[in-house]
């Protein structure tokens, strides 16, 4: 089964969505300034959303660990 290039690009911002608010979590905790951390959160939402989807549309083209669907055959 392969994948959709749509389906990788909601993947991308979905993923990249939760992984933003962690950084600007851990940035404003780290610290202590939410312009910083907004700074910080918003560069690594781009660059972290193109490494993704990267990543995500090269192992759609491996197989390693799939397994092929056989054509159900019936017998009578």
């Amino acid at each position: 089964m392969k994948e959709k290039t749509y389906r990788s690009v909601l993947k991308t911002i979905s993923w990249r969505t939760i992984g933003t608010i962690d950084t600007i979590l851990i940035s404003y905790l780290v610290i202590g300034d939410m312009k910083w951390a907004m700074s910080i959160g918003g560069v690594e939402l781009f660059t972290k959303m193109g490494l993704y989807f990267i990543h995500e549309r090269t192992w759609n083209k491996i197989e390693l660990g799939r397994e092929k669907k056989h054509p159900i055959d019936y017998h009578i």
